[in-house]
């Protein structure tokens, strides 16, 4: 049995290898795609409209509970890349 994730983009859930882990080093959004960074993490499907969604939405401040905005680039050219 796999573990379940929900995606902060679009709020379903979807298994853990389906969604992308992203996590805020010196307020930067970065991915990790391997799972094993230190620290919080949120979790999003590796698609532009789930990760401009949670980016309206303010998803990845409160999942990964940081204080003022993020910096989202680093994430959004990961996801220009897969895409």
């Amino acid at each position: 049995m796999e573990p379940v994730r929900t995606c902060v983009g679009c709020r379903t859930r979807a298994p853990r290898s389906a969604l992308l882990r992203v996590v805020s080093i010196d307020s930067v959004l970065v991915p990790d795609e391997r799972a094993s960074m230190p620290g919080r993490g949120a979790w999003v499907h590796e698609t532009r409209e789930c990760v401009d969604a949670a980016i309206r939405r303010r998803a990845f401040v409160r999942a990964l509970r940081v204080s003022g905005p993020l910096d989202t680039q680093t994430i959004e050219k990961h996801i220009q890349r897969k895409g």
